[in-house]
């Protein structure tokens, strides 16, 4: 199964980069720099003066903080789901035996 390559120009911060991605991810390509961009218009905003690199490192942090918090609570429910999973197989033996 092939993917298709798909080449495309995104812009981030006034900058235009050119991508060669799996066609299907195009929209999510383009939405990840859209939200990137908002974040920065946020921050230059906010802080009005500020350097877009200054705007581009705290969008960064945000999204970033964003993935850990995700990740650390997807551990979380796999700990969980895992400590149920064995609650139920001890439950079970313990009504064999």
């Amino acid at each position: 199964m092939s993917e298709s390559k798909l080449s495309i120009k995104i812009s981030i911060a006034d900058r235009y980069y050119p991508l060669r991605i799996a066609s299907e991810d195009e929209e999510m390509v383009r939405a990840a720099a859209q939200r990137i961009n908002q974040r920065i218009e946020q921050f230059n905003v906010k802080y009005s003066g500020q350097d877009t690199q200054d705007a581009l490192a705290m969008a960064a942090l945000q999204f970033v903080l964003s993935l850990l918090k995700y990740e650390k609570d997807d551990e979380a429910n796999r700990i969980i789901a895992e400590i149920a999973s064995l609650d139920n197989f001890l439950g079970e033996y313990l009504t064999r035996n």
